[in-house]
């Protein structure tokens, strides 16, 4: 039997006793999430196939038990980039409250890495855009004009995700027409 095969029984044996592992641990998170992190599980399985024990289960708990950690040091990264943005940098999220963090984590996620990291830098390390630009290695000005643009695609990205709402528009209103 050759490894691609020996992995397909892997999975296929072992597939629903890794979700349920995950599912348990993650508690009422959707089934999505539960199948993105077995899918995860079986990747790493995928690239360590040749390291990948007779009795796999055990060791494929333990690859999961890893991805659920870097999971929630990677949520916990970005809930402590949503509180600096809400403190540091008010004028991206002006208005929002509590409730729309989902909104802006999501919008961060939109983000390409480039963006995302200059925001970080910003908001998470607190850096003005001399410090941003040694860490860049770029100008000053470029620097700059990468955080505002990086703004600007944040801001786009939660009007697209929670959309202002619509005020009525009178068009029959002329200048005339107000007493």
């Amino acid at each position: 039997m050759s490894s691609d095969e020996a992995f397909a029984d892997t999975y296929r044996i072992h597939h629903a006793a890794v979700c349920r592992y995950v599912a348990r641990r993650l508690g009422s998170a959707p089934d999505n999430e539960v199948h993105d992190i077995a899918s995860e599980v079986f990747a790493t399985a995928w690239r360590r196939r040749a390291v990948v024990p007779p009795e796999p289960l055990p060791w494929l708990y333990g690859v999961a038990r890893r991805v659920l950690a870097n999971e929630r040091r990677a949520a916990e990264r970005r809930r402590r980039l949503v509180d600096r943005l809400f403190t540091q940098a008010p004028d991206l999220v002006a208005g929002a409250v509590d409730a729309d963090r989902p909104v802006i984590l999501d919008a961060l996620d939109r983000l390409s890495p480039a963006d995302r990291e200059v925001l970080a830098l910003a908001a998470w390390e607190a850096l003005g855009p001399a410090d941003i630009a040694v860490v860049l290695r770029c100008s000053r000005s470029a620097a700059s004009m990468r955080l505002h643009r990086a703004r600007v695609r944040l801001r786009e990205a939660m009007s697209e995700l929670d959309p202002p709402p619509r005020t009525a528009v009178h068009h029959d209103l002329t200048p005339e027409s107000i007493p």
